[in-house]
């Protein structure tokens, strides 16, 4: 498949496609990286504002303890905090398909700015006739700086969960119709 190049996000209305669309995560563990996603999430690019939310208490790991574990207080504390925020602060500009899109970011309550970069593919038209551009987008946080500290050392007093988190969306969104 080719890749279709702009040198700017397109004007309108473009809604997230959540079956082409994912978000996610990565943090250094241990000798390696760990990961998962958000299932729920919205996405909204209009007139060059991206605005996105993902519902924290569909994270998916692969162990339902872990899971439990990051809805706790002591990670995402999902029961007062359900809604991961992203809102970009300027119009987006691309020079060639790559992005950056400066904005703010609110998890766990605590909102501060941050800039997510990737790439703009489109617009193109689909096999139904619907124009779709792609934003594959990713931004890395210092989670303590949202207040989510929880750690444990290793045997060597190495902490086994890394500060910065690499946040992933590859979204797919779908112009809205007038």
């Amino acid at each position: 498949m080719s890749t279709i190049e702009q040198t700017t996000v397109p004007a309108g209305t473009w809604n997230g496609d959540p079956v082409h669309s994912s978000v996610g995560f990565e943090v250094p563990y241990a000798a390696g990286t760990f990961g998962g996603e958000v299932t729920k999430f919205e996405a909204t690019l209009e007139d060059g504002k991206l605005v996105g939310t993902a519902d924290i208490r569909t994270i998916q790991v692969k162990d339902e303890n872990l899971q439990a574990h990051l809805l706790s207080p002591e990670f995402f504390d999902a029961d007062q905090h359900a809604e991961i925020r992203f809102e970009s602060a300027d119009d987006i500009g691309a020079t060639g398909a790559n992005v950056e899109i400066p904005g703010e970011i609110t998890i766990k309550g605590i909102t501060r700015p941050t800039t997510l970069v990737g790439t703009v593919n489109g617009p193109i038209t689909d096999a139904f006739g619907k124009e779709r551009v792609g934003l594959r987008l990713q931004a890395v946080v210092d989670r303590t700086q949202f207040g989510i500290t929880w750690n444990m050392p290793l045997p060597s007093g190495e902490p086994a969960l890394g500060n910065d988190v690499t946040l992933k969306a590859d979204l797919q969104l779908v112009a809205a119709e007038a």
